[in-house]
């Protein structure tokens, strides 16, 4: 089949991103288009937890995350009115080097990617889609949307839960569904001495803060929305701050600095998982293209990472493609459905519980243990 000497990745988000970094520290060249003329993110925060943290260590990208984001050790675990139940650390696989879990603004991140792409010289087409693309077995022909033909060893669909990619790919493609949970995120000034990440549990959602960098943090509120309705934008403060009435302590207080609606970032929770191999031939769905799961366990990007990091060592040792991308599946697909999985069944006793009709069963803390039991492997 040939050794991969340049590849087109679909998709300038975190998977797209830290996939071009990943192959061009194996010496394999990218193009990265993205159909966002801006290139821009959603201005709140993201989790890293440590297996994340491990996985952008491997591509050179940690240090450089701390420096941007606020570290922490673990999480605090309280009631709606913020009396303390519990404190746990997190898990901590990425060495003594590193906290546990890492918070930072998408913005952040989104410039550390960016600037390493660019900064090694990859190329990057923004305002571009793929228009049809062609497996000869030994290249992929590409047309994109501007009309310009091109060729291509390996085509990587790095485009999201939607992505254009997987439907060219997959004719029965599965599409993502909701889960009947959406979660509302707004940023907030930090006070000072807030080092923990905490969780607040009310009666009808659970709320989260995180810190971010010295001076923010971030809320994220857990809801379940009957149906997957259509938020207006310009309410979406008043609704959050609806959500947030139940409340007290530290939460009541954020509750009265919710003022700009168009700051509020507002996602239904959905998911998708590719119940077969994610490529055929030479072209290859990686991150939330393949599997997208829900931040009950804040691994969504982490699992894009890792997909981008196993990938580049695979493809790095010049072996079959066929079998290198199907091995590649095999590899990462257990850990991509434990994630989804456990987000899913987290999900259904987190609702039927605010309905008041708590799940026969039920076991979160056996469920995260297991969980993170698994992503403190190696992967």
């Amino acid at each position: 089949m040939g050794n991969i000497k340049k590849v087109l990745i679909v998709g300038g988000g975190i998977a797209g991103l830290t996939a071009a970094i990943a192959l061009r520290r194996r010496g394999i060249e990218s193009v990265v288009i993205e159909r966002n003329p801006a290139w821009s993110v959603y201005g709140v925060g993201i989790i890293q937890p440590s297996n994340m943290l491990r996985a952008l260590a491997s591509i050179g990208l940690g240090e450089r995350c701390l420096a941007s984001g606020r570290g922490f050790n673990g999480w605090r675990f309280c009631e709606a009115n913020g009396a303390v139940l519990a404190e746990a650390a997190a898990f901590n696989v990425a060495g003594p080097a590193y906290p546990a879990v890492n918070g930072i603004t998408r913005p952040a991140l989104h410039k550390i990617l960016t600037d390493s792409v660019l900064g090694q010289g990859t190329e990057v087409r923004l305002g571009i889609t793929i228009e049809t693309l062609h497996d000869s077995g030994d290249k992929v022909d590409v047309i994109f949307s501007n009309g310009a033909p091109e060729s291509f060893d390996l085509v990587i669909g790095a485009d999201g839960a939607y992505s254009q990619l997987r439907g060219l790919l997959f004719k029965d493609a599965v599409r993502p569904q909701y889960t009947g949970q959406s979660v509302w995120r707004y940023n907030f000034p930090r006070p000072e001495g807030f080092d923990w990440g905490c969780m607040y549990f009310g009666k009808r959602s659970k709320a989260g803060l995180v810190p971010l960098t010295e001076s923010m943090m971030y809320l994220f509120l857990v809801t379940a929305e009957q149906g997957n309705p259509r938020m207006p934008g310009d309410q979406l403060g008043s609704l959050l701050r609806e959500r947030m009435s139940e409340y007290g302590g530290l939460i009541a207080e954020l509750r009265e600095l919710v003022t700009d609606s168009s700051a509020v970032v507002y996602r239904p929770m959905e998911v998708m998982l590719l119940p077969q191999p994610w490529h055929r031939g030479r072209v290859l769905l990686i991150g939330d293209a393949a599997h997208s799961s829900t931040p009950h366990l804040a691994e969504g990007a982490a699992m894009a990472i890792e997909d981008s990091a196993v990938l580049a060592d695979m493809l790095g040792a010049n072996a079959d493609i066929e079998a290198t991308l199907q091995a590649f599946w095999e590899r990462r697909a257990p850990r991509a459905q434990l994630v989804y999985e456990t987000g899913v069944q987290l999900g259904e006793w987190e609702q039927a519980e605010w309905r008041g009709e708590p799940a026969a069963g039920a076991a979160y803390n056996e469920a995260f243990d297991k969980a993170y039991q698994v992503l403190g492997e190696p992967v």
